[in-house]
């Protein structure tokens, strides 16, 4: 008798058929919780998952005896309880390598976005208030030969810094845990701790993963070491920064502007002052969003689970040592 997985995600048709060919799919189109009656009802005989944004819990594992993986269409794996899944022996994979150039993308999008005040000046032109050459209260500022700090120089953080170094001749800078000889070579970048490196940026981008760690990593006392003329960038996840400390760097002019692709909640409250302010470019998480990207996501997630099932080593695997069995 076949496997049987649930499928919430987004995948088409041939993905579908994939899946279909080696496990049974039962999906579950436009799921928004674990408490849906009918996925509920599914989980007792559910060997895998599927699908993005759904917060997987312990609780939801007891519900779940028979289940051996887990296929995240995501880099990110904060809504999932990894220390659980492994001492349960359950594989979790997610999709790092796939959206590593476009989120990218996003990141650089929010440095010109933000530094040129592209949306502010393009509402200028909506409004038909342009009545006049542009003077000095709308210029924006140069990217070109700027200094680019990055805080995580993993896959994108490194994607990000070539696109500044190379495209726009800038320098970078990096804040890790480990240094990155390789890639100071390929881009002249320099390791540098942290406060020092908010010190010399003009654009901080952050693109570390939540952990307990990272949570609110950057708050009062760093947007405090910035430069006044600073733009601070997240493409990392929302609640790296502390918004409310951002939002009063904003607002005393600490910083200069801020370009955001995340929040710490999401979607973001209508109350949040920070769409509306004129020295921020928020957008709604689009990182990884265009029709390629996600469907390379999605086709990776489904021969992640297909290896795991068959009791083979997935491409990307988050937690090894449930395949090591402890």
């Amino acid at each position: 008798m076949k496997k049987r997985i649930l499928a919430y995600g987004r995948l088409n048709d041939e993905q579908l058929a994939q899946l279909g060919q080696d496990v049974e799919v039962q999906t579950f189109p436009g799921l928004a919780s674990a408490d849906d009656p009918a996925f509920r009802a599914a989980l007792p005989h559910a060997h895998g998952l599927i699908g993005a944004g759904l917060a997987i819990t312990p609780e939801l594992l007891d519900a779940a005896p028979r289940l051996e993986a887990i296929a995240t269409i995501s880099v990110g794996y904060d809504n999932y309880p990894v220390e659980a899944l492994t001492r349960r022996g359950i594989l979790l994979c997610n999709t790092p390598d796939v959206l590593t150039e476009t989120t990218a993308d996003t990141g650089f999008l929010l440095i010109m976005a933000a530094a040129r005040r592209a949306l502010e000046l393009a509402d200028l032109v909506k409004r038909g208030d342009w009545n006049a050459g542009i003077g000095p209260e709308h210029f924006g500022s140069d990217v070109h030969g700027k200094t680019l700090g990055l805080i995580g120089f993993g896959r994108i953080g490194a994607a990000v810094a070539r696109r500044g170094a190379l495209g726009f001749g800038m320098r970078v800078l990096y804040s890790n845990a480990s240094p990155k000889p390789e890639l100071e070579r390929e881009l002249g970048a320099e390791r540098r701790e942290m406060d020092r490196l908010l010190a010399e940026s003009d654009f901080v981008c952050v693109t570390v993963p939540l952990t307990p760690k990272t949570e609110h990593l950057i708050g009062e006392r760093e947007f405090a070491l910035m430069k006044p003329s600073a733009i601070f960038v997240n493409i990392a996840r929302g609640k790296v920064v502390n918004e409310a400390a951002l939002i009063e760097a904003l607002e005393m002019g600490r910083i200069r502007a801020a370009g955001l692709d995340v929040f710490e909640q999401e979607p973001l409250s209508p109350e949040s002052p920070l769409p509306h302010m004129t020295n921020v470019v928020a957008l709604p998480h689009i990182g990884s969003a265009t029709h390629e990207t996600r469907t390379a996501m999605a086709q990776r997630a489904v021969d992640n689970l297909i290896l795991a099932l068959k009791g083979e080593r997935p491409i990307d695997l988050v937690n090894d040592v449930a395949l090591r069995g402890g």
